[in-house]
C-alpha cells in the first residue's frame, strides 16, 4: 500500500512533517507501554516526535500486507505490518508496527509491539520522559496540559 511505503520512508528519514498527512484526524495508537491508546493526530504526531528522538539505529527489516480486524469496531481493514529493529539506552528492541488504513487510505489505527521486556521498560521510560519534556503529558501529580 502506498501509504505504508510513504510512512516507512518518513520514519526512516526522521521526517515528522511527512507523517502528518498519513494519519486520519481520529487516529489511535496502541502502545506496548500504555493500556489506553494515544488518540488524535496532534497527540500521535507528538508521540512520533519523541520516538524519532528516542530510537537509536532504527531500521525497518521487513513488511507484510494483508488485512486484520480493527480494535475500534471489529471490522476487517487493509493492514500492513512493518518489522523493525532499534536500540534504546543500549537495549536492542525487536518490534512490529501494525498499520490499519481508513477509507481514504490514511492510517486510522496503529499498534506497536516490542520485545524483550527489558527493552519495553527502557522504551517506556524514555518515551515518558520525552512526552513530559514536550508538555504532552503531565508530570505525576500535575494536571494535564490544557485542563
Amino acid at each position: 500500500m502506498e501509504t505504508a511505503a510513504r510512512f516507512r520512508s518518513a520514519v526512516e528519514k526522521g521526517d515528522l512533517g511527512a507523517l502528518e498527512d498519513l494519519f486520519t484526524e481520529d487516529v489511535r495508537l496502541y502502545s506496548p507501554v500504555k493500556f489506553t491508546p494515544f488518540e488524535g493526530r496532534p497527540m500521535v504526531l507528538g508521540l512520533f516526535g519523541v520516538l524519532l528522538r528516542t530510537f537509536e539505529d532504527f531500521r525497518y527489516v521487513g513488511h507484510f500486507e494483508g488485512a486484520a480486524e480493527t480494535s475500534t469496531d471489529g471490522s476487517e481493514a487493509p493492514a500492513t505490518t512493518l518489522v523493525f529493529r532499534a536500540t534504546v539506552h543500549g537495549k536492542e528492541i525487536h518490534g512490529i508496527d501494525l498499520l490499519h488504513f481508513g477509507m481514504a487510505g490514511r492510517i486510522k489505527e496503529f499498534t506497536v509491539m516490542v520485545r524483550p521486556q527489558s527493552a519495553v521498560h527502557a522504551l517506556g521510560e524514555a518515551v515518558l520522559a520525552g512526552l513530559i519534556a514536550d508538555g504532552l503529558v503531565p508530570r505525576s501529580g500535575q494536571q494535564a496540559p490544557g485542563r
